[in-house]
């Protein structure tokens, strides 16, 4: 008799379809597919993508896992075992290597991403976070522990530097034209403006009455930095010349992730309440353009503008049924 487990990538997308789109029209995010991750349990964080093997990495933090998807079959391909909270997650494409930070025990781990051989450890001690892969210079930056990014080089592989902060970082980006990393820090309720080069803060931005800042999406070409807030629940977008804030919209709750795509002039804000919320850039400002619906604790997205896709992680409903990867059509 099949289990009611089975069904339930089949049933999540029927409830998506149905319910869908909360606003009217064509709605700007299309559900393409559901990709099963079966035996995953627990919280999915983090997600990074391989363009030339068309692979998804996916940090199953609940899990202590990490699937190597095949993008093409819809289907897991590979697993990584024996993680400790996996979250931040990067690939880096002239090394075939994908790159693991564990919350657990605080390491960075390297991985060969056609075998997932061990290709190394970096210990970071703790609390090893977001990721980011610099590609200029082919290194990794890692927010970790209670206050630091280091800067790790694969090759050897170890951390060569490192760029204090005042408190643990959640997301960031590094603008590589400018040399500035732009953090936000939860903790401090700021975002902090920092020189690569020397490490040196340059600037710190509190926009006020806000607060949990975690995700971040940068748009280095428009000097616009985008923030999500839980608290309220906002989108607050900043210039990245002083921080003024240059736009501010309310959004769905328990954001996680941020993405910009820069064809359509919109973000994409996927959050735990189990949507995703499409917000326009106009000459007149920021502006809702649709709530899509998900599965209640899917807050963790990537958007792939090479492919032109938005994947959602959506964790193991409570009782009984798959985790899957939501794969989203932007439209038109």
């Amino acid at each position: 008799m099949p289990s009611a487990r089975a069904g339930w990538p089949v049933l999540a997308a029927l409830l998506i379809l149905l319910t869908g789109s909360a606003g009217a029209g064509d709605p700007p995010l299309v559900l393409e597919a559901t990709i099963p991750l079966p035996d995953v349990g627990g919280r999915i964080d983090h997600m990074a993508v391989d363009l030339a093997h068309d692979r998804l990495f996916v940090a199953e933090l609940g899990n202590g896992t990490v699937d190597s998807i095949d993008i093409t079959s819809r289907k897991r391909s590979s697993r990584i075992t024996g993680l400790k909270e996996p979250q931040g997650i990067g690939y880096l494409p002239a090394r075939d290597l994908i790159v693991v930070a564990n919350a657990g025990d605080g390491s960075v781990r390297l991985y060969t991403a056609t075998t997932l051989a061990q290709a190394g450890t970096v210990d970071l001690g703790e609390d090893a976070d977001n990721v980011r892969v610099d590609a200029t210079t082919g290194q990794v930056l890692v927010g970790y522990g209670a206050g630091g990014i280091a800067v790790i080089d694969p090759a050897r592989p170890a951390k060569i530097a490192d760029v204090a902060l005042p408190a643990h970082p959640e997301g960031f980006h590094y603008d590589a034209a400018t040399g500035r990393l732009y953090v936000n820090v939860p903790d401090r309720r700021q975002i902090d403006v920092l020189d690569r080069k020397t490490g040196q803060r340059v600037a710190a931005w509190s926009p006020p009455e806000m607060r949990s800042n975690f995700p971040m999406a940068l748009d280095a070409a428009a000097g616009r930095v985008a923030i999500g807030y839980r608290n309220p629940a906002r989108l607050t977008e900043l210039s990245t010349a002083d921080g003024a804030v240059t736009g501010s919209i309310p959004t769905c709750g328990d954001t996680d992730d941020i993405f910009f795509d820069a064809v359509r002039s919109r973000y994409y804000v996927s959050c735990g309440e189990g949507a995703v919320d499409v917000i326009d850039r106009t000459p007149e400002g920021l502006v809702h353009h649709d709530r899509i619906r998900t599965v209640s604790g899917a807050r963790t997205s990537l958007f792939v503008p090479e492919l032109d896709r938005l994947f959602v992680a959506a964790r193991a409903g409570w009782f009984g049924g798959d985790a899957t990867i939501l794969v989203f059509r932007p439209t038109p």
